[in-house]
């Protein structure tokens, strides 16, 4: 197989590894006793994939995706980001975090929410309104620079929260279900725009979703974990084209990973009441 690889950015065994995970564990002190979030987690994402968590509500996907990002730290095991530990990589600005919400201030123009982390972090006035721009238009949103959150529908709030998370160019992008609670005309929408947006920039892109189409259509990994402790039960590649489109979901390669996909989580016991 080696002598057929040709592109380097269609082909992760030639990247080094954004994340490596190895053997890692988390639990939780609380008031009632010990949660076990994670047992054992032995994850390795190349530079450049799009990875996604999917399981049922409380498997730790997201405490996953946290720890990731540095905002927890494990009770056990190692993780590095870009070969540095997730601390390291915080602080080197590595990361663009997009949340459930989009988490726009109401107050501040599209404009000025995207331009907030630029602000803290120290650029001039004049490269914080390029970034803005240039991201806004690589999220089809130029033009309402000037609106305010509230006038935006659902998915323009999304894209922008978006813009803001890549304003700084960080090498990840961490997305926790960013499309949840959209409808699902839209949610096709942005997973095709957002597959042009990885096409465009290349970041490595961790994504949380309970949807197993939207997990299949958009990755290059998918990874299926049990419930509580949250284990990894499959990870599953799809090697679909980069330009794939929706219609890929009815072709009969689609429909095998996402049986594959369900199949693992049935077998996680992810369905059991």
């Amino acid at each position: 197989m080696a002598d057929k690889v040709t592109d380097v950015k269609a082909d992760p065994a030639v990247r080094r590894l954004a994340v490596d995970v190895r053997d890692v564990s988390l639990t939780f002190e609380t008031a009632d006793g010990k949660v076990n979030a994670l047992a054992n987690v032995q994850l390795q994402i190349a530079e450049g994939e799009f990875v996604s968590f999917i399981g049922p509500s409380g498997c730790g996907k997201t405490t996953l995706l946290r720890l990731i990002a540095d905002l927890e730290q494990p009770t056990s095991g190692t993780l590095l980001v870009n070969g540095v530990t997730a601390g390291e990589a915080r602080l080197e600005r590595a990361y663009g975090y997009v949340f459930q919400a989009p988490a726009l201030y109401p107050w501040r123009t599209i404009e000025k929410n995207v331009m907030l982390p630029l602000e803290v972090m120290g650029f001039s006035d004049s490269e914080r309104r390029e970034r803005a721009k240039r991201y806004l238009a690589l999220v089809n949103l130029s033009g309402f620079e000037r609106k305010f959150p509230w006038q935006l529908s659902g998915g323009m709030q999304q894209r922008a929260s978006i813009a803001r998370a890549l304003s700084f160019d960080p090498a990840l992008l961490l997305m926790d279900e960013p499309f949840g609670a959209l409808d699902e005309i839209v949610r096709d929408h942005l997973n095709e725009q957002l597959l042009r947006l990885w096409d465009k920039t290349n970041k490595t892109v961790v994504f949380v979703t309970h949807s197993i189409p939207e997990a299949v259509f958009l990755s290059t990994k998918i990874v299926v974990m049990s419930p509580r402790p949250g284990r990894i039960i499959d990870i599953i590649d799809c090697e679909f084209p980069r330009d794939r489109t929706l219609e890929i979901r009815e072709t009969p390669e689609f429909i095998k990973i996402a049986q594959r996909v369900r199949n693992g989580l049935r077998a996680g016991h992810s369905y059991d009441e």
